[in-house]
């Protein structure tokens, strides 16, 4: 069975046959306990009366003489007739058989027979099926020569006109409950057409839509069960409305930033090919290559943004304090040239986190960079590990001439730099930090340094339980 073509059925259509076979099996089970609840009401109606005709003829039953005397109401028993549709029979007689008056063959139940208690059965007699009512009382004297005190009265009437009230009275019945189920399979078609349908405006609005409109739905009239479901529509919608914006913002910011480079490298091309001598010429293309130096830097920049912003992160337990460590080595070469003091500072603590490696890895290399960047020469940057039980914070400061209060707020901002920066910076590296911070879901600022009077980059992620396994 192809269990992937279940899935396609119409939720209206499944509903519909589910419900519907639970009416009919309903209704079948209804027209089971109709029949057998009829049967029995039919059978202790007529056995009620079947016992008024044996109270009767019991009123007139006489043993003043010694023996056994019976008055037959005749009035009623041709009424009883008349309602049984057949001949009646009775018995009235001793227990032991020796006195009796009416059919002596009627047969007696098998079980033991307790004194005023009514037994019925169905059983053949005279070649037709035959409803017994037998009842039987004590006798004050014994009559007839027979020593039993004790009375036997039984009547007899025709199954047939049982069997035609019962017949009519569960046709009846069972067409009234079918007639209830034909009315309840239409109420479950109409409610779950009526139920359903949100969904199909639903579907017509969003197919109504224009493949540029990325508005999320309208959940107004969106009913309950469904709401989770249009709730992770709209979260979609901004995901992917997020992820055109920045590819949209990516492209607008590339035009933007390499039209001037692009356009100086022209102008620096153009310049050295006027070069009247040699050395101009030389000149010339030192200037063009530290314009491509820009250039390219700037582009890597850039496209590390893109990737920061939109890369799929496979992320692995990651300790800080190992990639901390390895990250500032890389740098002392360069602190060194430039005769800055650069330190780490490890935690005393676990320090291990859920992340991807290499975006981590950039992030705390941007912040190095700049620190050495605006660092004067024999300064100090500081690569400070910090962890506690709920997140690991890694931080950068400098003692460089940091940047103005004001500015603080608007230092992650794409292509922002400082009033005091200097140099041919992008201003794209605390950018690329903060969104690398926030894909792993935590948090990114900028302070004074408190010591120093440089500048702090603070990085804050959550940290994870040291019994936690590698996603």
């Amino acid at each position: 069975m192809n269990f992937d073509s279940l899935h396609r059925v119409s939720l209206r259509r499944t509903l519909i046959v589910v419900l519907l076979a639970g009416v009919m099996v309903g209704s079948l089970i209804q027209v089971w306990l109709t029949w057998h609840t009829a049967k029995l009401a039919v059978n202790a109606a007529f056995d009620r009366s079947l016992f008024g005709a044996i109270k009767a003829i019991d009123a007139n039953v006489s043993t003043e003489s010694g023996g056994l005397a019976v008055e037959l109401p005749y009035v009623l028993f041709e009424f009883f007739e008349l309602t049984a549709s057949g001949h009646v029979f009775y018995r009235v007689a001793t227990l032991d058989g020796l006195v009796e008056i009416g059919n002596p063959d009627l047969p007696l139940p098998t079980e033991v027979l307790r004194d005023r208690h009514p037994y019925f059965a169905t059983v053949e007699y005279a070649g037709a099926e035959v409803r017994i009512g037998t009842y039987v009382r004590p006798l004050a004297n014994p009559v007839g020569g027979s020593r039993d005190r004790r009375l036997v009265i039984q009547v007899a009437e025709p199954f047939a006109s049982r069997d035609q009230f019962s017949r009519q009275f569960i046709i009846n019945a069972v067409a009234q409950d079918a007639v209830l189920a034909a009315l309840a399979a239409g109420a479950v078609a109409a409610a779950v057409a009526w139920s359903l349908r949100p969904l199909r405006q639903l579907r017509q609005e969003v197919r109504s839509r224009a493949p540029s409109d990325l508005s999320p739905v309208d959940i107004s009239r969106v009913p309950g069960d469904v709401l989770p479901l249009v709730e992770a529509m709209n979260q979609h919608i901004y995901r992917y409305r997020e992820l055109l914006e920045g590819q949209r913002r990516f492209v607008d910011d590339a035009s933007h930033q390499l039209r001037t480079p692009l356009s100086t490298l022209l102008t620096q091309v153009a310049f050295a090919q006027r070069a009247p001598d040699i050395e101009s010429m030389r000149g010339a293309l030192v200037a063009l290559r530290e314009q491509l130096k820009h250039a390219v830097r700037q582009t890597n920049q850039m496209l590390a943004l893109a990737r920061a912003d939109t890369l799929e992160i496979a992320t692995q337990r990651i300790d800080l304090d190992v990639l901390a460590r390895d990250v500032t080595k890389r740098w002392w070469t360069q602190a060194r040239s430039k005769k800055i003091d650069l330190g780490y500072e490890a935690s005393s603590l676990p320090a291990e986190i859920q992340g991807h490696y290499s975006l981590i890895e950039e992030a705390l290399s941007n912040l190095i960079d700049n620190a050495l960047k605006y660092t004067p020469r024999a300064g100090r940057v500081t690569v400070k590990l910090f962890s506690s039980a709920n997140s690991v914070v890694l931080s950068v400061s400098d003692s460089g001439p940091g940047m103005l209060a004001e500015e603080l707020s608007h230092a992650t901002e794409r292509f922002f730099r400082a009033s005091n920066s200097q140099g041919t910076g992008s201003g794209l590296g605390l950018a690329i930090v903060n969104s690398i911070v926030q894909r792993h879901q935590g948090s990114f600022e900028l302070l004074r340094e408190p010591n120093e009077g440089g500048l702090m980059a603070r990085m804050e992620f959550p940290c994870v339980a040291p019994h936690a396994g590698v996603q």
